[in-house]
C-alpha cells in the first residue's frame, strides 16, 4: 500500500511541478538568475518531502510550492517595469575587457580570476587574449566576447544597450565615456524626443544608432 501511495504522490507532484515551471516562464538553465535557481531548489526540496513522508498531507508541500511560484511570477512582472528591481534580481553585465584592455579591478570585484577568463575564452574558440576587443561577463555567468576585426577602419563598439524600456542606462554610457545629456541630444537629432517611447537603443557604429520603439 505504501508503494502505491508513493507512486501516486510521485506522479501527482511531477505534474504539479511541470505545470508550475511552465507557468513561471521559459529560460534555459544557464540563463537562470540567482532567485530562479533558489526557487527551483526550494520547489525540488518540497517535492521530495511530499513524496518521502507519506504521513504528511500533500497540501503541506503544494501550498508552499504555489506561494513560491506566485512570488516568482509577481517579481518577474514587476521587474519588467522596474529596471532597478531587474538589476537587483538578475544582476548586470560586467565588462572585463574593454577595447582590448583587461579590467583587473572589475575582475576582483566579480571574484573572477585569469584561469576563469582563459577557460571561457577557449570555450568561445579564442586562444589569445590579444584577439579580444570586448569581454562581458553576463549575469548568468556566461562570457560574451567580441573579437578584434583586423583591416577595418573602425573598431567594434561596446555591445551594450544605451536605452532599455524607455530608461537611459547610465552605467553603460560611462563605459563609452558619454553622458545622458549627450544621448538625449543624439536622439533629438534623429527625431526621437521622448526617451520613454524607445524600447531599445544601442550604437550601430560610431555615428549611427539602432533604435526600436515600444509597441503602440
Amino acid at each position: 500500500m505504501d508503494y502505491m501511495t508513493i507512486l501516486l504522490r510521485t506522479i501527482f507532484i511531477y505534474f504539479i511541478i511541470l505545470f508550475v515551471l511552465r507557468f513561471m516562464g521559459k529560460r534555459e538553465i544557464g540563463q537562470l538568475s540567482v532567485l530562479d535557481f533558489v526557487v527551483s531548489i526550494m520547489i525540488a526540496e518540497l517535492a521530495v518531502v511530499s513524496i518521502e513522508n507519506i504521513d504528511v498531507p500533500m497540501m503541506y508541500s503544494i501550498i508552499p510550492i504555489v506561494i513560491l511560484s506566485a512570488i516568482q511570477i509577481a517579481l518577474a512582472l514587476i521587474s519588467l517595469k522596474s529596471n532597478h528591481l531587474r538589476k537587483l534580481i538578475d544582476g548586470k553585465p560586467s565588462v572585463l575587457i574593454n577595447e582590448g584592455k583587461i579590467d583587473e579591478k572589475e575582475m576582483r570585484k566579480q571574484r573572477y580570476n585569469f584561469d576563469d577568463l582563459l577557460v571561457q575564452l577557449r570555450q568561445n574558440k579564442i586562444s589569445k587574449l590579444s584577439d579580444v576587443e570586448f569581454a562581458i561577463l553576463e549575469p548568468s555567468g556566461k562570457l560574451s566576447v567580441v573579437e578584434k576585426q583586423e583591416g577595418e577602419e573602425q573598431p567594434p563598439l561596446m555591445p551594450l544597450p544605451l536605452i532599455l524600456d524607455g530608461k537611459v542606462q547610465d552605467d553603460h554610457l560611462e563605459q563609452i565615456n558619454q553622458t545622458p545629456l549627450w544621448l538625449r541630444q543624439q536622439m533629438r537629432k534623429i527625431g526621437y524626443r521622448d526617451i520613454k517611447k524607445i524600447s531599445y537603443c544601442a550604437l550601430k557604429d560610431k555615428d549611427t544608432f539602432f533604435v526600436d520603439l515600444k509597441d503602440e
